[in-house]
């Protein structure tokens, strides 16, 4: 039989038995040369074509039991006498190159669909990606977090203005001092014990939530995948939305800004069979307008990945994080409440040989008003209706980041490993949606969705001021690694302007400018020792402030360290914007800038800290504990309210136990399956932190106290 029957015989074969018609079929199709391609020419040292042994002849086939004849009449079997003679193959008929060509010829044609397989069972391997399913990974974590604060305030709740301190730095809660009661019928309920006329405080919070994060991705093949993250029961506080409470949408007629934004809802009425908290019986899902400001479940992000031959495409709704996360910052933590979440569209490339990465990305921060209220019930596509209202940021970066896998190869040779990268924004606006709390007339402050866009609103500025603001915003990373040591460091800086402070800020006017100078920088040097068990670090940071935004005794804050007050500015044109604000998720500690200030802002700190697993095993379990000391101080002394840097020194203790379920425990950087942790902090505030001489004499108690913080996490990661 020449190559040419054999091969035809094999290619019968395969498509005859169904089972195996996919891997024959492609496996075929992809070692057959191109029909283009030239033949190759038979090399000369080849030992000549030997002719295949002749098959040996079927043998009689077996009667039936039930002595039928077969179905089939066998072959009669050959004469003993008879032996065929060999085929004889002229060795000037056998052709290398003319064989391949037919072969090349062979794989191009396909068969009919009645003669080899019935349809949907002969694949090809041009079909094969047209017939592939998507394949879907699915990972998250589920958390419970309970915690108790006590004297989250610092013992600032008392004041000689309309009872509210304008120095506190924490919230304080409604039930932090109330009276005796009267009650309808005259009757007084002494709250406050034996003494009725005294006041009575309560300076400990305690609260609960739970959050569901999933983050599934659609792989439609290896290079082509949608990526999501979804959060069901986002942040919840238990026992947050009772059957007894319901609320429903309403007009604000506040001029104040704080009490528009608190009254946009209202009491729905009450549930007859449950008129009172006292008397709850179940929960409901949380429903944006009717028990919640929030539905039960949020997409938070979507975007799709697309690896081209020169790079890799990205586009939607995605994570931003570089470097430590100092200024961005991905929230992928099991512990993150903030996240850095980008409208963009992105392309990366690099040189993989030299570990050198670079791309470049268009970000949209806002958009402005759009005409989506017009599409709201029925559908439709909105668009943007205020392109100057754009807030535009083109974002570049170059990085070098050592492949994982020689990166601990080298690290296990005691090589020096260096990693780093600039990451650099540029963003601008011209114009900007009125901030100003008059706009349309009707005393409500407008949102992009409200404006006026008649003649009338706004002195026949559509509702819009101008900013023209831009800012530049470079952001350096480094990361040194040796042995168990790694020192990593980043420096970010905010240089720009603001053209137009109308509507922003005290004494704003449609002339005032500002410029902007923010800096910061952090470090984190860590080592690992005894089977890193042993985790010793040491963090340090730092974030300018604003020397001319100070607080008064009278309580007045020029823009000074005070979380959620106005925009800090110049004053009186003396200087720049100069305080920075790291990324609220950029933690350090458990109660003084994560719970009091929400972030690291105009403040630098040094942080000490130990972690040990007193158990740790290959599969994932571990158990330890761990301590850090945080020492906080204000950049600026004139922007505390005590005029001082000394802000506090805090002490957080933690023991945490991980499981081995779960197939993230394979990697020990990842927490994988339950993990739970039992966290203390405690607060010293120092003379930053405290009142001013002039402000001490005019009330009874200006005394500041310790805060604490108890937190348990509960939470399985997969």
């Amino acid at each position: 039989m020449s190559r040419r029957c054999r091969s035809f015989f094999l290619v019968s074969l395969a498509f005859a038995a169904p089972i195996v018609v996919p891997s024959i079929a492609v496996a075929q199709d992809r070692a057959a040369p191109p029909a283009s391609a030239p033949a190759p020419t038979p090399s000369t040292n080849q030992p000549a074509a030997v002719p295949p042994a002749t098959p040996p002849a079927p043998m009689p086939a077996a009667r039936p039991a039930e002595d039928r004849p077969p179905l089939i009449t066998p072959a009669p079997p050959p004469s003993p006498t008879a032996v065929p003679a060999p085929a004889v193959v002229s060795p000037s008929a056998v052709s290398a190159a003319h064989d391949q060509q037919d072969l090349a010829t062979q794989g191009t044609q396909r068969p009919d669909t009645g003669e080899v397989a019935a349809p949907g069972q002969q694949v090809f391997s041009d079909d094969w990606w047209g017939r592939v399913h998507p394949v879907v990974e699915l990972h998250g974590y589920f958390r419970t977090r309970g915690e108790l604060f006590q004297n989250l305030a610092l013992g600032r709740h008392g004041s000689v203005f309309q009872g509210n301190d304008p120095q506190n730095l924490a919230p304080i809660p409604l039930d932090q001092s109330y009276q005796t009661v009267t009650g309808g019928n005259g009757a007084t309920v002494n709250l406050c014990g034996p003494n009725a006329n005294g006041v009575c405080h309560d300076e400990t919070e305690t609260s609960a939530n739970m959050r569901l994060r999933l983050d599934p991705e659609i792989h439609i093949s290896d290079n082509l995948r949608i990526v999501s993250e979804v959060f069901a029961l986002d942040n919840v506080v238990l026992g947050s939305t009772p059957d007894a409470y319901a609320i429903q949408a309403a007009a604000a007629q506040s001029t104040n800004k704080t009490t528009a934004k608190t009254s946009a809802y209202q009491s729905a009425g009450y549930n007859p069979y449950a008129a009172i908290g006292f008397n709850s019986t179940m929960q409901g899902p949380p429903t944006a307008g009717v028990n919640s400001l929030q539905n039960s479940i949020n997409v938070e992000r979507v975007w799709g990945e697309y690896l081209t031959p020169v790079g890799q495409l990205r586009f939607g709704r995605m994570p931003g994080q570089w470097g430590l996360g100092m200024m961005e910052n991905s929230g992928d933590g099991i512990d993150s409440d903030y996240q850095t979440t980008l409208d963009r569209l992105m392309f990366i490339t690099g040189i993989k040989s030299m570990d050198l990465y670079f791309g470049g990305a268009w970000d949209f921060v806002s958009t402005g008003p759009t005409n989506a209220t017009a599409y709201s019930v029925y559908g439709g596509q909105p668009y943007n209706v205020c392109n100057l209202c754009n807030v535009n940021e083109w974002a570049a970066f170059v990085a070098h980041k050592t492949n994982p896998e020689l990166q601990r190869l080298s690290l296990s040779r005691g090589d020096f490993v260096v990693n780093g990268g600039l990451y650099t924004k540029f963003r601008s606006q011209y114009l900007d949606v009125s901030n100003s709390s008059n706009t349309n007339g009707t005393g409500v402050p407008q949102t992009p969705q409200s404006i006026d866009t008649t003649s009338n609103g706004n002195n026949g500025n559509n509702g819009l001021e101008a900013r023209q603001a831009w800012a530049l915003t470079p952001d350096l990373w480094v990361q040194a690694l040796w042995g168990k040591l790694r020192f990593e460091a980043e420096g970010a800086a905010v240089l720009g302007e603001i053209g137009s402070l109308q509507g922003v800020g005290i004494n704003a006017t449609p002339n005032n400018t500002a410029d902007i100078r923010q800096y910061a920088f952090v470090t984190q040097t860590e080592f690992r020792a005894i089977e890193d068990k042993l985790d010793l670090q040491f963090g340090f940071g730092w974030a300018s402030g604003d020397p001319w935004a100070y607080s008064t005794a009278n309580g007045t804050n020029q823009g000074a360290l005070n979380p959620g007050s106005s925009l800090p500015q110049e004053y009186n044109s003396i200087g720049p914007i100069s305080t920075f604000s790291m990324h609220p998720d950029y933690k350090v500690d458990l109660i003084f800038f994560r719970n009091i200030l929400s972030r690291v802002e105009g403040a630098y700190y040094f942080r000490p800290s130990v972690d040990y697993d007193f158990l740790r095993h290959a599969n994932g379990e571990k158990f330890g504990g761990g301590a850090a000391i945080i020492w906080s101080r204000a950049s600026e002394f004139v922007q505390t309210p005590g005029h001082h840097r000394d802000l506090g020194v805090e002490l957080d203790l933690r023991l945490y136990y991980q499981s081995k379920d779960g197939s993230l425990n394979d990697d020990s950087t990842k927490v994988g399956g339950f993990y739970t942790m039992l966290e203390y902090g405690v607060f010293f505030p120092l003379a930053g932190l405290d009142y001013l001489p002039a402000t001490t004499t005019m009330l009874s108690d200006a005394s500041l106290a310790t805060a604490q913080a108890i937190r348990l996490f509960l939470g399985v990661v997969f």
